[in-house]
């Protein structure tokens, strides 16, 4: 994709500022720019909590007045069948498998990336823009993503499940400008979403319970917690409500033996059963993901390079490498409460290598 000519570029703008900002970039770099607003659920309310949920009546209309400040068309595109089938059935079957999803990762993989960039093209759309914190920078083997420059909002972790193929239509202009440079602009382009609050919660979620979320969908489970010796220490109404790590609302009536407070380490979904244990239990040495996706060639053997084990999370160096069609990473130092069901993102320095569904764990102690 040839960026110094101006392309037709489909600007995905969900109502916040950054997407607003990041089309009035495409559209100011002259390119032809068509702005849609994601239409993506069955029964969207009016107005936002505060900074919870996305995706309300109110994104639709502030998306609206966006691109015609910007002065692009505007078009409202309802994907809310894909989006319940690939991102909110999907998130309800991994928690039921006792794994913790990660929503915001499969929506780009399945919505924004395929979905979405599958019709432009199909329109005859050259590329898809989208207000993500990250870069693509043209490397020797064709285009890479990169961290953006504002590691506190950086996404790249989230795209960790591009292909070379649709990072080739994809645009983020975003990737070099911290969010307060996105915000001052967005004031100067006279856009009203300049101070307009992240949306911090799953979308779908609006209003931030997840557990009771999951237990309209997947019904009362009662079952044991228990600790590492098999002795029951406390009963819950669901495994799915559970995360690995947590160590909160486990509502354990006396203290273990040793005084020390316990976390989840596993999530047993046959036998229904919640298993915690010391903090020292949470370390894990070397991880297994499946799925593995590449953001340009595949490692061809073992790599050293750096890994990303949650959104937010701190990166930790590994060796990794690609045995069977499985990512087997070995962690060169412990790493406490890795999931399974999150990602695994590979780095070498800035750049994404590729990435991986955590499907094993195995425990240093």
């Amino acid at each position: 994709m040839n960026l110094h000519r101006p392309l037709r570029v489909l600007a995905a703008m969900s109502g916040g500022v950054d997407s607003a900002v990041a089309a009035a970039r495409a559209a100011e770099a002259g390119h032809e720019v068509t702005g849609v607003h994601l239409a993506l659920s069955t029964n969207p309310q009016s107005f936002r909590t505060g900074a919870r949920g996305c995706c309300t009546l109110e994104d639709a209309r502030d998306a609206r007045r966006a691109a015609d400040v910007i002065g692009i068309p505007f078009y409202v595109w309802d994907l809310a069948d894909r989006f319940h089938q690939d991102v909110i059935e999907d998130f309800v079957s991994e928690y039921a498998a006792g794994r913790t999803p990660n929503p915001c990762l499969r929506c780009n993989e399945k919505i924004k990336f395929a979905t979405l960039l599958d019709k432009a093209l199909a329109l005859g759309f050259d590329a898809v823009c989208t207000g993500h914190h990250a870069r693509i920078v043209e490397g020797p083997h064709g285009r890479e993503l990169h961290r953006s420059v504002d590691p506190a909002k950086d996404q790249s972790y989230v795209l960790g499940v591009l292909t070379q193929e649709q990072l080739a239509h994809a645009m983020f202009p975003l990737g070099d400008f911290t969010k307060d440079q996105v915000r001052e602009e967005a004031r100067r382009r006279g856009l009203a979403v300049a101070d307009k609050p992240d949306s911090h919660d799953i979308c779908f979620i609006a209003d931030g319970d997840t557990q009771g979320f999951l237990a309209k969908r997947l019904g009362r489970r009662p079952g044991e917690i228990v600790d590492t010796e098999g002795n029951v220490v406390g009963t819950h109404e669901g495994a799915y409500a559970f995360t690995i790590g947590q160590r909160r609302g486990l509502r354990i009536g006396r203290p273990a033996p040793d005084g020390k407070p316990r976390y989840v380490l596993d999530i047993e979904p046959v036998s229904n059963r919640v298993i915690v244990g010391t903090a020292e239990q949470l370390a894990v040495r070397a991880l297994t993901g499946i799925r593995p996706r590449w953001c340009g060639p595949a490692p061809d053997g073992p790599i050293d390079c750096l890994a990303q084990l949650r959104a937010h999370g701190d990166v930790v160096p590994v060796r990794a490498e690609l045995t069977g069609g499985e990512l087997v990473v070995e962690l060169k130092e412990p790493v406490r409460g890795v999931a399974p069901g999150q990602a695994v993102v590979l780095y070498d320095g800035t750049r994404v290598i590729g990435s991986a569904t955590i499907a094993r764990t195995e425990r240093a102690a």
